[in-house]
């Protein structure tokens, strides 16, 4: 299985904090309007078959289902999928949640899916080029395929692990391995390989002075894409 037992472990552990918008999953909750606003920017959500991978708590996956599209999340983490589970019950949304990889999904469902969203997952697992796979393997013809990742350079060491983690403490210390960060062009020709088509490329910056982020050029540090795949 293309997972890490010691992070799922890690997520598991801090599972029934996910909701809490001031716990360590506060920037999570900071930048989700501005993933699923850049996400409506390329594609309508309403009336959609979405897929979350690696959906954690929930957090994209409930805002997605409010826009009107129907919304299935998959994760490894029980606890995380029993915690979205019963958040989805008290907001009143329906989504689909199940504990399988991606991978295994792919091969149950085949260009099942109009959305797949991957967002701050690539760089927890030991293989991202077959999660990016299985995605591709995931959207239908002429479907959207949305990632967000970490950039691997000094500058995102600097700021994404030793300010993040050990001077702002934005994220628990361990949260990231700059071994696993991955480089646009990496993540670009992983998707090409895949049968992908890179759309559009962003950066999501954040300024501690303001203590706000946004979507910007500035792939540096974390950046999102967006693709298609081919009809």
């Amino acid at each position: 299985m293309n997972a890490d037992p010691q992070e799922l472990q890690k997520f598991s552990e801090l599972a029934h904090r996910w909701w809490d918008p001031h716990s360590e999953f506060k920037p999570l909750h900071q930048i989700n309007p501005l993933r699923l606003d850049w996400i409506e920017q390329h594609v309508s959500l309403a009336g959609k078959q979405v897929l979350d991978v690696g959906c954690g708590g929930g957090i994209l996956t409930e805002s997605m289902a409010r826009q009107g599209a129907q919304v299935k999340g998959i994760d490894l983490s029980q606890k995380a999928l029993g915690v979205a589970d019963l958040h989805s019950l008290e907001s009143g949304l329906t989504v689909a949640y199940e504990e399988i990889a991606a991978e295994a999904l792919a091969a149950r469902e085949p260009g099942h899916y109009d959305v797949v969203t991957c967002m701050e997952m690539l760089e927890h697992v030991p293989d991202p080029a077959a999660v990016v796979a299985a995605c591709a393997t995931l959207v239908k013809p002429g479907g959207h395929v949305f990632f967000s990742t970490l950039n691997r350079n000094l500058k995102a060491y600097l700021f994404a692990i030793i300010g993040a983690e050990y001077m702002l403490r934005l994220l628990p210390r361990g949260t990231h391995d700059y071994a696993k960060f991955i480089r646009p062009a990496e993540l670009a020709g992983f998707a090409r390989n895949s049968g992908l088509q890179l759309i559009d490329i962003k950066g999501l910056t954040y300024n501690p002075l303001t203590q706000r982020y946004a979507i910007n050029d500035d792939t540096d540090v974390n950046y999102l894409i967006a693709c298609t795949r081919d009809a």
